[in-house]
C-alpha cells in the first residue's frame, strides 16, 4: 500500500542520481554502499542490499532473494569495489522474508559468514523446516478467520503442493534478542528490535554516520504489509505502530530502506506512516457503522487499495489475500482501543462496532 511520495516504480534515488532499482554498487557514505538486486515477479523490482567496509572485511545488511539472477549480480557489483564474497564476514539480516534472508543464509553456509536473525523469527523458520508435514498453506487458517474463504483456497492451489528449498531458509548463527549494539569494523551499529511487519523485525541504525538501515519497517514510499506472517502474531498492527513510535525516539537519521530510493528523515517518515495508519483505522471505524457485523474481508471491499486506490475486486488474488489480512490487523486495533468487539463465527471473525 503507497502513502505519499513518488512512486517506488519511479523514484530516483539521491545516492546514484537514477532509478533507485538501477544496478550498481552506489556509494551512500564512506564505507557504505547500496546494491539493488532483482525480485522475481515482484512489482517492487528489487531489494537494496547494504555493504559496510571494515578492516577485517564486509557486513551485509540483508542478503537479496537467493535466486541465481541477485548472487550474479551480487557478486558483480562487489567486485567493482575490489571484493568478493570472500571478504563476507557477517549478514545482518532484518527480518525472515525470503527476499531479505535467503541469500544470506546460503551464502553464510557456503563462505563461513556468520549470519544474525532476530529470534521473533523462529517460529517462522520452524514452521519452514516442518513445512512437509503441513496439509495446506500455512495462511489458510488466517485467511479463513479473515472471511476470504474463496482465497485461502486460490492461494491453495497455486502452491500445487511445491515446498519451499529448505537449502534456502538455514537457522541463523546468532540469534539478535532486544536491544544491543554490534560492533561493525570501528564502527558501533545499534540493533534495534522493530516488530510488526515481523516478529523478529529489526533496524540497523549508525548514529556516527547519521543513517539507518531501515529493512521494511520504515520505507519512504510504502507501507510494509502488517499481518502477512506465520504463525500469526498477536496485534502486528499495534507492534508496528509502536516500533514506528520507538524510532521516532531516535535521533532522526537518513532512511536507507530494503525498498525504494534512500530518503532524508526517519522522523518525517515514521510520523507519515502513523498518520496513515490512523486514517486507515478511521476508514476501517467507517466501514462498520451501520452494519450488524462484518468480517475483515467485507470491510476490505469498503476500502481503496494502493495510492491509486484500486478497488478491492480489480486486485489480483493474492493481493486480496494481502489486503484482508492487512485488515484484520488493523480491526483488531479498534477492538483494544474498545472501539469495537469480535466474536467468531463460521465465516470467520466477524467485527461489531461498539455500542
Amino acid at each position: 500500500m503507497s502513502t505519499g511520495g513518488i512512486a517506488t516504480g519511479h523514484a530516483i534515488s539521491p545516492d546514484s542520481g537514477v532509478h533507485w532499482a538501477d544496478e550498481g554498487a552506489w556509494k551512500v557514505a564512506e564505507g557504505i554502499y547500496r546494491i539493488p538486486l532483482p525480485l522475481p515477479m515482484d512489482a517492487l523490482k528489487a531489494i537494496n542490499v547494504y555493504v559496510i567496509e571494515g578492516d577485517s572485511g564486509l557486513t551485509l545488511i540483508d542478503g537479496g532473494w537467493a535466486i541465481p539472477e541477485a548472487r550474479e549480480l551480487l557478486d558483480a557489483s562487489l567486485r567493482t569495489i575490489g571484493s568478493g564474497f570472500g571478504d563476507i564476514k557477517q549478514f545482518l539480516v532484518t527480518h525472515v522474508h525470503r527476499d531479505h534472508y535467503t541469500m544470506a543464509s546460503v551464502l553464510g553456509k557456503e563462505f563461513g559468514a556468520d549470519v544474525s536473525l532476530g529470534i521473533g523469527e523462529q517460529p517462522a523458520l520452524d514452521l519452514l523446516q516442518n513445512a512437509a508435514d503441513l496439509t495446506e498453506s500455512p495462511f489458510a487458517a488466517v485467511l479463513r478467520t479473515a472471511g476470504a474463504q474463496e482465497v485461502a483456497d486460490q492461494w491453495g492451489a497455486g502452491n500445487n503442493g511445491e515446498l519451499p528449498d529448505l537449502s534456502h531458509w538455514g537457522m541463523p548463527s546468532r540469534w539478535l534478542e532486544g536491544d544491543l549494539s554490534i560492533a561493525v569494523g570501528s564502527r558501533s551499529i545499534d540493533a534495534v528490535h522493530t516488530p510488526g511487519h515481523t516478529p523478529g523485525h529489526y533496524v540497523f541504525a549508525d548514529r556516527a554516520e547519521g543513517v539507518m538501515f531501515s529493512g521494511d519497517h520504515v520505507l519512504p514510499t510504502i507501507t510494509p504489509s502488517i499481518g502477512f506472517t506465520v504463525p500469526p502474531a498477536d496485534q502486528p498492527l499495534a507492534q508496528f505502530m509502536a516500533s514506528l513510535a520507538k524510532v521516532r525516539g531516535l535521533p532522526d537519521l537518513r532512511v536507507l530502506p530494503a525498498h525504494g530510493p534512500v530518503a532524508p528523515s526517519t522522523h518525517q517518515r515514521a510520523d507519515e506512516l502513523l498518520a496513515h495508519h490512523e486514517d486507515r483505522l478511521n476508514q476501517c471505524l467507517s466501514s462498520l457503522r451501520g452494519r450488524s457485523g462484518a468480517t475483515s474481508l467485507e470491510v476490505a471491499r469498503d476500502l481503496g487499495w494502493t495510492r491509486h486506490e484500486h478497488a478491492f475486486d480489480s486486485l489480483d488474488v493474492f493481493s486480496q489475500g494481502m489486503a484482508a489480512m492487512e485488515t484484520k490487523a488493523h480491526l483488531e486495533v479498534l477492538v483494544a482501543r474498545g472501539q469495537a468487539t469480535a466474536d467468531d463465527h463460521i465465516d470467520g471473525v466477524v467485527f461489531t462496532i461498539a455500542s
